[in-house]
């Protein structure tokens, strides 16, 4: 019997170290690939840096493209396009403006009663339109005919204190949110269409004649005074009630740029010089792209997976449209090479723009002590359970790298029109300094508030103390509606003749 215990002692002890090795030996694979996980992350965030000195190198290219596309067309990635909007709000203007934004597959048509200085805005109604898809590869005169139609029917409410006098037509400014070849303040010839529209016979058209025409039709006396670009509007809605703004940004799905540009720098500019001395000028700023922007393979893979590869990379870094499906990469490659959402790759991961920006901020924003939105967001958009707080962490953390790259580059791309216009310093010889605003609108810089913050402290970085103070930013919402109609206000027929 001795025998046959001392023969059990020793299974039984060699049963216990072979288990005490396969729990050493899971630590060490699960910790292998922690670590591994960990290393992609880290392995991110440096490819993903931004120095200061390396923003100073983007806004120094972002000038050298500006002046490029200001001396000839097609001198640069950004196209730097004329708008021939050469007169801004002065905040004097009064009086009743329509406004239509066509920039997807709804429109609006906005009415805006404008009171000067004192009054402001002074009220506002709009009306949103869904477009029937079937229009929307149809042909061009069947959709202006509808948008005509519903134009028609929001100005058939308008109050009777403001109907037109006899003779006098009401005005319109009109967004257009598709690639247009601007001719004049009120014409524009289509160059292509988006966001799922195809409607053939459009292109090479003036899309003002266009609406035109189908206005007529209805008998619907309204003139178009100004074809806008939203961020255009962005810049008039904010100088209407801000003397000081000298440029718009968009930051939202997309992103875009537009600033008033000495008339006297702009080369490839044909015409007399407008009176104003002045021209706004829509940069295109998304199709930026320069050796200096921190570029990881995930953003290369994203940008050649996506419907217009080799174009807008620097939309395709800084812009809501693109920021959640960057995190999702990474956490892919996590998934994949660390196992580090269990054994399997949740299916839901593979799926391109599943994980929204807004879904990103609001991990970001997670204040819980458990991270608990971080965990119910993997679980409903992903469909993956059971996340401990260092991993929701490490997602957290991840979120920061591209937000912060985002807003970083966003700053650098300000801060090179600053440079291009010489606001990016204070000059000895200012005895008072000359502001400089920014108006920013989207729902990226509007909601995303960890991004809004980067972006800011980011442009102080970079104009240093002296400067920053006489730079500032502003939300200016609703360029492309009330903007619309002030650019109306601005290019009316009757200004100086009608006694508002």
């Amino acid at each position: 019997m001795g025998k046959l215990a001392a023969g059990v002692a020793v299974v039984c002890a060699a049963a216990a170290c072979a288990a005490a090795a396969l729990v050493v030996r899971h630590h060490m694979r699960s910790s292998g690939k922690w670590g591994r996980a960990v290393a992609i992350v880290r392995e991110f965030e440096k490819q993903c840096g931004t120095p200061i000195a390396k923003l100073r190198l983007v806004a120094d290219a972002i000038d050298v493209e500006m002046h490029a596309g200001l001396a000839s067309e097609g001198g640069s990635k950004l196209k730097m396009l004329i708008t021939f909007v050469d007169n801004l709000p002065s905040g004097d203007e009064k009086g009743l403006f329509y406004a239509l934004d066509l920039g997807g597959t709804n429109f609006r048509t906005l009415r805006v009663q404008l009171g000067g200085k004192e009054k402001g805005v002074v009220n506002l109604e709009s009306e949103e339109v869904s477009i029937p898809p079937h229009l929307m590869t149809g042909c061009s005169h069947e959709l202006f005919d509808f948008i005509a139609a519903k134009l028609a029917k929001f100005v058939s409410s308008e109050p009777e204190e403001f109907h037109p006098a006899p003779g006098k037509q009401r005005e319109l400014g009109f967004t257009f949110s598709f690639p247009v070849r601007q001719t004049s303040i009120s014409s524009g010839t289509l160059i292509k269409w988006t966001k799922g529209f195809n409607i053939e016979d459009a292109v090479g058209e003036d899309v003002v004649g266009e609406l035109t025409k189908s206005l007529e039709k209805i008998g619907l006396d309204m003139r178009v005074a100004a074809l806008v670009n939203d961020t255009v509007g962005t810049v008039a809605r904010a100088r209407f009630s801000n003397q000081d703004v000298i440029a718009g940004v968009i930051l939202g799905t997309g992103t875009n740029a537009a600033y008033v540009e000495s008339a006297h720098a702009i080369p490839k500019w044909q015409g007399l010089l407008p009176k104003s001395g002045e021209m706004v000028i829509n940069m295109e700023w998304g199709n930026f792209h320069s050796s200096h922007l921190p570029l990881t393979q995930y953003d290369k893979d994203l940008d050649s997976e996506s419907l217009n590869p080799g174009e807008q990379i620097f939309e395709k870094i800084i812009s809501g449209m693109y920021l959640g499906d960057i995190v999702r990469r990474v956490l892919l490659k996590m998934a994949e090479e660390a196992d580090f959402f269990g054994d399997t790759v949740p299916p839901k991961l593979k799926i391109p723009l599943i994980l929204r920006t807004p879904d990103m901020s609001a991990i970001h924003h997670d204040a819980s002590s458990d991270l608990n939105v971080v965990g119910t967001k993997l679980k409903d958009i992903l469909e993956i359970n059971n996340t401990s707080l260092k991993m929701r962490k490490l997602v957290v953390e991840l979120c920061d790298i591209v937000a912060t790259r985002g807003a970083r580059l966003s700053a650098a791309g300000i801060f090179g029109i600053l440079k291009k216009i010489g606001r990016d310093t204070v000059k000895a010889e200012e005895k008072q300094k000359q502001k400089s605003v920014i108006a920013l609108d989207g729902g990226l810089f509007e909601h995303y508030t960890e991004f809004r913050s980067s972006l800011e402290s980011t442009l102080k970085e970079l104009l240093g103390d002296e400067a920053s103070d006489s730079v500032g930013i502003e939300h200016s919402n609703d360029g492309s509606g009330i903007g619309a109609a002030l650019l109306a206000a601005c290019n009316s027929q009757y200004l100086g003749v009608q006694d508002f």
